[in-house]
């Protein structure tokens, strides 16, 4: 997980059609620098480094050659050329070199990175820089498409395959390398990855700016467009508090009517960066365009997805809808049902019937999910070598966002499988009711029926006990870490992720078997880098009340329908927001039921198999992971009805009776979708 970002200055952005509002001048706070790294190292707490990219419009021949024998620049282009590129090795330098050039320069490029590094032999620090001049900040891991070696880390081997990419090639086309090879353009690069990423690319021979997020939009990517109080094109993981500031100093009155009023006076012009490739190649403006200030400009252009596979997890269609309109061939079901119950190594199947795809459909999704956190429990090398020289010293690589419900249960039942048996697993729960919230207490039957199923392993349950009234002081941070997103909604879930993620609570250890210096229940904060969360999960298997409703006012065709959308909109509405909420805490969101292959493997089971909505809760809804429960051995996970978190943790609970003075008003001011007020503050 690593914090990343982008500053660009002096040049015109021109061609963009993701602009969505324009702000006016005076209605902005500016972007502080200082206020920007701050927030990127609490993502990458490991190293934080910064590139400028000093860039000079097209000049005359005597001038070239001056520029280039005093500060060794390189023409490149007709157009536009780089004066220097500033890096943090050498602070002191770095200042001198910019105060001796800066006002020269038409435009600069700043790249900034902070790394939490998980892969890899020695230490990387970002930006990275190649021999060529092109620098990569990347904020994501590589699980396939791209051969990363096993001591390897992600960026090199990211920016090595962009190295030698095609530096013409924009889209489909191929060029030929110097062999004869065939050269890959930078979107067929990108589009090859499989796994959670967001990048920023500077390819220095054509002077283009490449940016961009995963097909799910899993990592973090906001974009600042240019204003009048800000011109500058801007590209972060996250917008820092100073951003959102307005928004959080004094609300959360009891009562208060300013509590459900609407944010007025102050605008920022921050929006989620959509899934897809972006390219802005800068050139030197028109010269006969005289009232353009800047004498660069940049058109950002959107480019395709190449991978055909991955284009048809995008459109997220689904072969078999409605039952009614399909027939089974049950024979051929009941021959593939018994091949594949023949290769299964975990659970009883002979309670199931033959004569249902649930079986097979089951063991499938069982086996893709399996894969799926195979590949994101793979340890580094760094923590192999520790685990050898320490083998008394107990290893918790991985934590799991935790509820005792019935995704976390199964991520639970297969991280156990995947990963070394000497490792401690924490789970991880919030609670702002005690031991009364929900989550809480299916949390503690989780851990029983985990200790039952898995008995060799050592389950540690951290329970993070929260109140809105500690909150105070934090509020300006959580609401930073949401932005742009501004719903009491937003905000409920994002602390209830960021305490959780925190990991920082106590635990029983009598239930956990954890008892310490005869303690049955002490303090303890899990140090875990990687944290699996079930996102997703509902999205694709139905486990939304819409979905019942749609189901029952449309049929199976409307519910096909509302899950699509949730899928194609997840990026927005929650991925974004809990990527930064649970990088905040220097920690690695893994999403196993978002793995390209789960996708798939989803999208090819018959609709009427992932979901029965004519069940009552519990049962139909999500039934398909019901059935995958079942098969890891967890009965009573597999009845565990829906909640999401902030009911779960009851932390919407405790807002609406501060904000709204109860959950009766709450509700009947459709609480869940009302805009966060100017001020903000918990007592």
């Amino acid at each position: 997980m690593c914090g990343i970002a982008l500053i660009l200055s002096g040049v015109r952005i021109v061609g963009s059609d993701l602009r969505r509002e324009v702000i006016e001048e005076g209605h902005e706070q500016p972007l502080l620098l200082d206020d920007l790294k701050t927030v990127l190292q609490r993502r990458g707490p490991d190293s934080l480094g910064f590139k400028k990219v000093f860039l000079l419009s097209k000049c005359t021949k005597s001038k070239e050659k001056k520029d280039s024998e005093e500060e060794g620049c390189l023409q490149i282009k007709d157009n536009v050329k780089r004066a220097c590129i500033i890096s943090s090795v050498d602070p002191v330098r770095a200042h001198d070199i910019v105060g001796t050039i800066e006002n020269r320069c038409d435009a600069e490029v700043e790249f900034l990175g902070a790394t939490l590094q998980l892969r890899g032999i020695s230490p990387v620090v970002q930006p990275l820089m190649d021999n060529l001049g092109n620098i990569l900040v990347y904020n994501g891991e590589i699980f396939g498409g791209i051969d990363v070696s096993t001591n390897g880390n992600d960026s090199e081997a990211l920016l090595d395959s962009l190295r030698r990419s095609c530096s013409g090639c924009h889209g489909l086309e191929r060029a030929c390398g110097s062999d004869g090879s065939s050269v890959k353009s930078i979107p067929e690069i990108l589009s090859t990855i499989r796994g959670p990423w967001a990048l920023i690319y500077w390819q220095e021979k054509t002077k283009t700016i490449w940016f961009g997020r995963d097909a799910f939009g899993r990592r973090s990517l906001l974009v600042h467009w240019p204003t009048v109080d800000d011109p500058r094109f801007i590209l972060s993981s996250l917008s820092p508090p100073s951003v959102g500031s307005v928004l959080a100093t004094d609300c959360f009155d009891n009562g208060a009517d300013s509590g459900v009023a609407h944010t007025e006076g102050k605008y920022y012009n921050w929006e989620e960066l959509p899934c897809g490739i972006f390219s802005i190649q800068l050139q030197s403006s028109e010269s006969n365009v005289h009232f353009v200030k800047e004498k660069l400009t940049g058109e950002i252009i959107k480019h395709e997805w190449i991978d055909a596979s991955l284009n048809e997890l995008i459109k997220w269609e689904r072969t078999f809808v409605d039952p009614k309109l399909e027939e089974l061939s049950l024979d051929s079901l009941r021959n593939e049902t018994k091949l594949l119950a023949d290769t299964i190594c975990i659970g009883s199947l002979t309670n199931y019937s033959a004569k249902s795809g649930c079986m097979l459909s089951a063991v499938k999704v069982l086996n893709a999910l399996r894969e799926s956190v195979k590949r994101r429990t793979s340890i580094n090398f760094n923590f192999e070598t520790s685990l050898i020289r320490s083998r008394e010293e107990e290893q918790v690589p991985i934590a799991l966002l935790f509820s005792g419900g019935l995704d976390s249960m199964i991520l639970a039942a297969l991280l156990d499988q995947c990963l070394d048996s000497r490792c401690t697993i924490d789970l991880l729960n919030v609670s702002f009711d005690g031991q009364l919230a929900p989550d809480r207490v299916s949390a503690r039957l989780g851990v029983k029926e985990l200790q039952e199923v898995a008995p060799l392993r050592r389950w540690r349950l951290v329970e993070v006990d929260a109140t809105l009234s500690n909150l105070t002081w934090e509020t300006k941070n959580l609401m930073s870490l949401i932005h742009p997103s501004k719903t009491y909604m937003d905000l409920n879930i994002g602390i209830a992720l960021w305490l959780a993620a925190s990991g920082d609570g106590w635990v029983d250890g009598e239930i956990c078997n954890h008892l310490k210096e005869g303690c049955h229940r002490y303090k303890y904060k899990s140090l875990s880098r990687v944290l699996f969360v079930g996102s997703g999960a509902d999205e694709q298997c139905a486990g939304y009340g819409r979905h019942k409703t749609k189901y029952r006012t449309g049929g199976w065709m409307a519910l096909q329908e509302e899950m699509r959308l949730d899928m194609q909109r997840i990026w927005k509405r929650n991925l974004g927001r809990d990527d930064r909420c649970i990088s905040d805490c220097g920690k690695e969101a893994r999403f196993p039921f978002l793995d390209e292959e789960v996708i798939k493997t989803l999208l090819d089971i018959p609709l009427w198999e992932i979901a029965e909505l004519d069940e009552p809760s519990g049962k139909g809804d999500k039934k398909i992971l019901r059935e995958v429960a079942r098969l890891l051995g967890l009965k009573g996970a597999a009845s565990m009805p829906k909640r999401a978190i902030q009911f779960g943790s009851r932390v919407a609970r405790e807002s609406n009776r501060k904000i709204f003075g109860s959950n009766r008003a709450a509700n009947q001011a459709s609480a869940g979708s009302v805009e966060v007020c100017e001020k903000i503050k918990f007592r």
